[in-house]
């Protein structure tokens, strides 16, 4: 059995039982709890999507699927029936990502770091925007997404934690202090970056950027911006004409293709299949270098595991600053095998010849 490979018809036979059984009596038959996440749409009905998922199994493959076999999640049932030709929706909406809670916490910053009531028409300005924002896909937003009420809820999850908020702080969450301390620490500079997200989603460069496949950040914090920025920030470093001149100019002025925080050197190792090969940085974020013109001096040419290195988190080292670090951690590993080397050499010395 290849679970997940699930039929529009076995699916139509499960919502069948379902609906003769009652959700009560369906979920208590097969071992299934309410779902968490998400439902399956079905001529204007909600269903439980695990459930119906893994029913649905017995129909093409001979047996139910155990509850504990699959998840509920975009990974496994969702997907299965998303792809099966159903709709699927979210039942609770997503967490907040880093650029979402940027804007929030400049509209707080702006009100004198004091929370806003929902019916504030800077409230429900930014609720509308924050529902243009392509972070979050359509199947993981509820018909309550980022409406006035919860972006209201934020503002006072950011305001009470603001130090100089004397009561008990509203829920709220870790990436709410992250952004509120950076906000603190550099306001001018965050709120750039909160006017390039705003003008990018105005203008729908941030909207028209593709999802790339290996699009992959290790958390919100990877870029100094947020997700859009960054994917912004790549689209740049992809510019094929850019890279080209780039090249060019380092060897029309005679130096090699080698990385400039570690020097590796494709050619050197991978021999006519690395010659030409490196991948190019942009090394001023957006809300620095801003959307102008870009310069060849903006540019640096490293290895990819340096370029991953650079963007792994926040705030992004320069090729320079990466390359001190290496050599750094190299002196550090010199004089630790130094060290260990001294004890075993002073007791050689004290062994009787043989």
């Amino acid at each position: 059995m290849r679970m997940g490979a699930i039929t529009q018809g076995s699916v139509l036979k499960a919502i069948a039982e379902y609906d003769q059984l009652g959700r009560d009596g369906f979920l208590a038959k097969y071992g299934f709890a309410a779902a968490l996440s998400y439902v399956v749409v079905h001529e204007g009905r909600e269903y439980d999507s695990k459930a119906i998922a893994g029913v649905a199994h017995q129909w093409d493959h001979g047996r139910p699927l155990e509850p504990a076999e699959f998840s509920g999640g975009k990974d496994h049932a969702a997907a299965w029936l998303k792809r099966a030709g159903f709709q699927i929706k979210a039942v609770k909406n997503p967490d907040w990502a880093r650029d979402e809670i940027i804007l929030a916490c400049q509209l707080v910053r702006e009100n004198g770091w004091k929370g806003l009531d929902a019916q504030d028409a800077r409230v429900v300005e930014l609720s509308a925007l924050l529902q243009l924002l392509p972070i979050h896909a359509e199947t993981e937003r509820n018909e309550k997404f980022r409406n006035s009420n919860g972006v209201a809820r934020k503002t006072f999850d950011i305001a009470t934690r603001h130090p100089s908020y004397q009561g008990k702080p509203t829920k709220g969450g870790a990436l709410d202090v992250a952004v509120l301390k950076e906000f603190l620490a550099r306001p001018e500079e965050m709120a750039e970056v909160a006017e390039l997200i705003r003008h990018g989603i105005a203008t729908g460069e941030l909207q028209t950027l593709p999802l790339t496949g290996d699009e992959d950040f290790d958390d919100d914090y990877s870029a100094p911006e947020g997700r859009l920025l960054m994917r912004r920030h790549q689209a740049r470093e992809r510019n094929k004409s850019l890279r080209k001149r780039k090249i060019a100019s380092v060897l029309q002025r005679g130096g090699q293709l080698a990385c400039e925080a570690c020097g590796f050197d494709f050619e050197a190792v991978y021999g006519d299949r690395g010659a030409g090969y490196i991948e190019c940085h942009h090394v001023l974020p957006l809300h620095v270098a801003g959307e102008g013109r870009t310069k060849l001096g903006d540019l640096a040419l490293i290895c990819a595991n340096c370029h991953r290195m650079i963007h792994r988190r926040a705030p992004w080292p320069t090729p320079e600053e990466l390359r001190s670090s290496i050599e750094r951690k190299h002196a550090d590993d010199r004089r630790a095998a130094e060290v260990l080397g001294r004890p075993r050499r002073a007791a050689d010395q004290q062994m009787p010849n043989p």
